[in-house]
């Protein structure tokens, strides 16, 4: 219980004394800030089954660029554009459903990542573990940077496609009717989901950015209603697990990204709970009230 009888060794020293701890904070913090404001619309459109087929469709794309040599982001990059391609084109030349060409390329894509990183040369790609479980202690300035770029263009998209984003979100043939281009601004929004999680890769690993896509903006939809303090929701939440992730990850010796990402679930589970048990409460005392009435 050493966080709550030496509170300042425990909460604050962690942070003021280890460099990489800071970095990891400061990383993770990004994370969280580009993940919320794109998160929440994915969370809203019901498109989370497209954001983890994104996560992991990127693999292959990771797995090339480590054996031609070339920067892991920029593989990734050109991987989740393929992968968001194809789903438009299997859409546009069959009468599938969406989650079906969803699953088809989630499988392909991932099945042509096992196949790379087992090949003879995939073999001399190096450790991998770092993009599908993270290094967040491990982060760079030059890492910093890159994510500090993606929260910029993350909130810069989303403030200039609100409009759009919102009336599309509730009705698509409204947003048609007003002039607001859904298609493009659906493409847009794919492109900064593409950007959200190749930005987060780095941070909390290919594997786990999916947690902090989903689970704080749904448990901001579970305390909030309006899209702006959904985002703020979810924002807080997010930071919130990061920093009881890191500092858990740090005083237990357990992974960081695992940890900060199980903590986002966590802290929606405890929200969703309480939510359930107030509404249990609130309904039983109406009913009580309804029969000392008489109503």
């Amino acid at each position: 219980m050493e966080f709550l009888t030496d509170p300042v060794a425990w909460w604050i020293d962690p942070f003021t004394s280890n460099v990489f701890m800071q970095r990891a904070l400061y990383a993770g913090l990004l994370v969280v800030l580009t993940t919320s404001v794109v998160g929440t619309w994915v969370v809203l459109r019901g498109m989370s089954f497209l954001g983890d087929a994104l996560a992991h469709g990127v693999l292959p794309g990771i797995a090339l660029a480590f054996i031609i040599g070339v920067d892991t982001t920029i593989g990734a990059f050109v991987a989740a554009i393929a992968m968001v391609w194809g789903i438009n084109l299997i859409r546009s030349h069959s009468v599938l459903p969406e989650d079906t060409s969803i699953g088809v390329l989630f499988v392909g894509f991932l099945a042509l990542a096992v196949a790379i990183m087992s090949s003879s040369s995939g073999a001399y790609t190096g450790d991998l573990n770092r993009f599908l479980f993270g290094s967040i202690t491990g982060v760079d300035a030059g890492d910093l940077r890159r994510q500090v770029v993606a929260a910029v263009i993350s909130l810069s998209g989303v403030a200039i496609f609100y409009r759009a984003f919102l009336v599309m979100t509730f009705d698509h043939a409204q947003a048609q009717v007003l002039g607001l281009r859904p298609r493009l601004a659906h493409g847009v929004l794919l492109v900064l989901l593409a950007i959200s999680i190749i930005a987060s890769f780095e941070a909390v690993g290919n594997l786990l950015v999916f947690a902090f896509l989903i689970a704080p903006p749904a448990t901001a939809v579970l305390l909030v209603r309006r899209v702006p303090r959904i985002m703020a929701a979810a924002a807080i939440v997010g930071i919130v697990s990061t920093v009881v992730g890191l500092l858990v990850s740090y005083h237990h010796r357990t992974a960081a990204g695992a940890t900060m990402a199980l903590a986002t679930v966590v802290v929606f589970l405890v929200v969703l709970t309480a939510k359930a048990i107030l509404l249990a409460i609130g309904s039983r005392r109406g009913h009580t009230h309804a029969a000392v009435t008489g109503i």
